[in-house]
């Protein structure tokens, strides 16, 4: 029964090319807002503290400070209002979640990014 579920969900969605990302990453998240007839795009960039879900649903949050406040925007990963997402800088952390960025404040609330390796 689990499996004509699952079968039954893959085929209605269709799942767009999404990059990998985790939690520590800084990503770049462009999505569409729609008021009346008219349609723009806005940006939200800042640091993916936790991903959650499975399949269709997963969502993740990120953020960012503006202006000295601390704002988290939840996204549903699979949505057809997000028009892309592009990973900015990969982070180096332990945790899945890190919950612990929301009490640290100016290099503190750093996060070590991890070296990439070029070659010719």
């Amino acid at each position: 029964m689990d499996n004509l579920i699952k079968i039954a969900q893959d085929s209605m969605w269709v799942k767009p090319d999404v990059p990998s990302f985790k939690s520590g990453d800084t990503i770049t998240v462009t999505y569409r807002i729609v008021e009346g007839s008219k349609e723009r795009l806005q940006s939200f960039r800042g640091t993916v503290i936790q991903i959650k879900g499975s399949g269709i649903t997963k969502m993740f949050t990120i953020r960012k400070i503006s202006d000295g406040i601390g704002v988290e925007r939840i996204f549903p990963l699979y949505s057809p209002h997000i028009d892309h997402i592009e990973v900015n800088k990969v982070g180096v952390v332990r945790r899945a979640r890190i919950y612990y960025l929301r009490g640290l404040t100016g290099k503190k609330a750093r996060i070590k990014e991890k070296k990439r390796v070029f070659s010719k």
